[in-house]
């Protein structure tokens, strides 16, 4: 049960990694994404997978499905910045004119490795940001991007390794815009996670830089309830373990786990009132980090050396009743 098999989804490969509890489905020649994590033993879908017929729609906004790759994530205001003397440009794709959600989109990843064992399976890719000419003109210092997905049993472990291939400081930032679903039954869900305020956003949702109360959302740290909740919140996160658990009424659990090294902040979206899906976004900058007075400390930039990797890394794990 613990391999790797070799799939299609409209006409694009796929790699499936198969354990006896989970199934999970990536498509490297279409931007490295998981398109689904489906839970064998309950029969349902872990996040929001995409449909065949949804193709247009996918390659237009994949960030609306399965377990996407920002880089960066969130807004950048007019896509514009400078640091450590380079002018940065990123396309203006919002209707502000301001850029949403990075550079990755559907660019083409080349399968490195794949390992099966006693343990679980894994499938590793990679993408050098140098050959994608797009890329470059709006991120001008070349990165590899080697990202790891391993499925032990029913955990997943997403591991990105970074390294910057350039001669000048790149600076970095990664986030997840992971579809959870909730079925249609927000009631019967709870999240809890360890946050301590919100970042307020002005109209054009980019952080002004003051931290408010949670107010309303004061339960997260005991289990809110989805119920009626609607969530377009950036949240930061106290220190200690950053993991977020989804809990549905009859016990069974879904343990979001990030590297408190990096991840500082999460973002909450349910798209409308909480019916079908939870997004539960974990990053590692704010929104418009570039432009802070102090990008690292207050916004989370990583500044990433010459010739400097660094491994990112989160797991969702599975726990049933």
């Amino acid at each position: 049960m613990k391999q790797v098999t070799k799939e299609h989804w409209n006409g694009y490969d796929t790699y499936v990694l198969h354990s006896g509890e989970l199934e999970v489905t990536m498509i490297p020649r279409l931007g490295n994404n998981i398109i689904s994590v489906r839970d064998l033993k309950l029969n349902r879908d872990i996040v929001r997978r995409p449909g065949e017929e949804e193709l247009a729609f996918y390659l237009q906004k994949p960030y609306h499905f399965g377990l996407p790759i920002l880089i960066p994530p969130g807004r950048i205001r007019k896509g514009q910045f400078e640091f450590d003397g380079v002018p940065y440009q990123f396309d203006r794709n919002t209707a502000n004119d301001n850029h949403i959600h990075g550079l990755h989109r559907n660019q083409s990843w080349r399968c490195s490795d794949i390992e099966e064992d006693e343990d679980g399976c894994s499938v590793t890719t990679e993408l050098l940001t140098e050959s994608d000419p797009h890329w470059m003109e709006q991120y001008p210092i070349p990165l590899r991007l080697e990202m790891t997905y391993r499925l032990q049993g029913t955990v997943l472990i997403q591991t990105l390794r970074v390294t910057n291939l350039g001669e000048k400081t790149a600076p970095f930032g990664l986030g997840y815009h992971t579809w959870f679903m909730v079925d249609g039954e927000p009631e019967r869900w709870r999240l809890k996670l360890p946050v301590n305020g919100v970042y307020e956003q002005d109209s054009e949702q980019l952080p002004t830089g003051v931290i408010t109360s949670l107010d309303h959302l004061e339960q997260l740290s005991s289990g809110l309830s989805l119920k009626g909740t609607n969530l377009d919140t950036v949240l930061r996160a106290t220190e200690g373990p950053a993991e977020a658990v989804l809990t549905r009424d009859d016990g069974y659990q879904i343990r979001y786990t990030a590297d408190e090294q990096y991840f500082k902040y999460w973002v909450l979206y349910t798209k409308g009132e909480c019916d079908q899906y939870l997004c539960i976004e974990p990053y590692t900058w704010l929104s418009d980090a570039p432009n802070f007075p102090d990008p690292v400390g207050d916004g989370g930039l990583i500044r990433l050396e010459p010739q400097q990797s660094i491994d990112l890394k989160t797991q969702i794990h599975i726990i049933y009743p």
